[in-house]
């Protein structure tokens, strides 16, 4: 892990993790409060290289979330928190649930970019906050299979979306594939969605070097 020269954030400042249950991971019941996931993982490597910087760090995922979701708790949970930096992951539940038969709770990829794109303006108006925006993904390493072809789109949209606010960009598809190169997807999750601590460290990992500023 590229960690050694984290300084990206500043003394005191507030992390805010928002997203759906791989953000979650427990954070409000067994593995309260951080969770037992990449936003438990990445705060423990910061700590551990920037104890000076006194950070205070906040998770707010819940599990099944979408876009739609956020959006009515965005006041409450990322706005009300104040946060110095904002991170945020959504878009698998969006995508997942047009493939598993909910079609009414699938986000089709324009609401999720009108829906995401207002949430992040409010997010930086009210707050003044800096984004950090991760790719929604699929450990699958087939492109052309359907799901994973439906949620490249979807990351497509927050990686232009990270250009245009100026946010820290985490290409956590991109983190998934290169480790698929030589392994299969379930050395990392059994649904292709929701890692185990292998595969929660991929994505901590890729955190860490989209906030490791010394690149």
């Amino acid at each position: 892990m590229i960690v050694e020269g984290i300084v990206l954030f500043q003394e005191r400042q507030h992390v805010v993790f928002i997203g759906d249950s791989i953000t979650d991971c427990g954070r409000r019941d067994s593995y309260a409060p951080f969770g037992n996931g990449y936003m438990s993982l990445i705060r423990a490597f910061v700590t551990a290289r920037r104890p000076d910087a006194h950070l205070t760090w906040t998770n707010q995922g819940i599990s099944g979330n979408t876009v739609r979701d956020l959006a009515a708790r965005w006041e409450r949970d990322a706005i009300e928190a104040r946060p110095d930096w904002l991170s945020v992951m959504i878009g698998i539940n969006d995508v997942w649930r047009a493939f598993t038969g909910q079609l009414d709770e699938a986000v089709p990829i324009d609401e999720y970019e009108r829906t995401l794109r207002a949430l992040l303006t409010r997010a930086v108006q009210a707050t003044g906050c800096r984004l950090i925006l991760a790719d929604p993904y699929i450990i699958e390493p087939d492109r052309d299979e359907p799901q994973r072809a439906e949620s490249d789109r979807y990351g497509k949209v927050v990686a232009a979306l990270a250009a245009e606010f100026d946010a820290v960009h985490v290409a956590t598809q991109q983190a998934f594939d290169q480790a698929l190169s030589s392994t299969r997807p379930s050395d990392w999750a059994d649904d292709r969605i929701h890692p185990n601590l292998a595969g929660h460290a991929v994505i901590a990992d890729a955190f860490l070097q989209a906030i490791d500023t010394t690149d």
